[in-house]
Parts: C-alpha cells; structure tokens; sequence
C-alpha cells in the first residue's frame, strides 16, 4: 500500500470531503499514485511529494487516532484530485 507525503514536512497529503472531514488515500498500487502525483503537479499543487510504502492497518491506526477518514484506492477505481 502507497500514501502520498510532503517532503517538506513528512506530513501525510489528504483530502477534505464535503463533510470538512480530511481523507488520506490509501493506493494499492504504486503506478495509481505516482499517476495521482503528476495530476496533481499539472494542476500546479505546489508542495513537493513522495510516495510512501506502507502498512495499511498502521496507516489506519493513524487516522483513527488523528480523526481522519481513510479511502482505499483499488487498482480499478479512478480518482482525481480536487
């Protein structure tokens, strides 16, 4: 499982949905996220990230304790950024 993080900070990139929650994606497949990370840059998203091999169940434990939401992201689903 892939995340997306600010090189920067280290922080872990999320998203905010239409109930102001935030929600970090979680990708199965590493292309899905460097794919997510160029539209992202050709939408001029100026921070610089890295995608990030993790564990799925820590990455949970983490937006649990924190209080954001988590979404896997499948090898067939298809998202965009905001």
């Amino acid at each position: 499982m892939f995340i997306l993080t600010d090189t920067a900070s280290g922080g872990i990139y999320a998203t905010t949905d239409n109930y102001d929650k935030k929600v970090v994606h979680i990708f199965e497949q590493e292309e899905d996220a460097q794919r997510y990370v160029a539209q992202l840059v050709a939408d001029d998203y100026e921070d610089e990230l890295e995608i990030m091999e993790v564990d799925r169940e820590v990455i949970a434990i983490n937006c649990n304790n924190y209080g954001y939401q988590y979404s896997i992201v499948t090898k067939d689903d298809l998202v965009i950024p905001p």
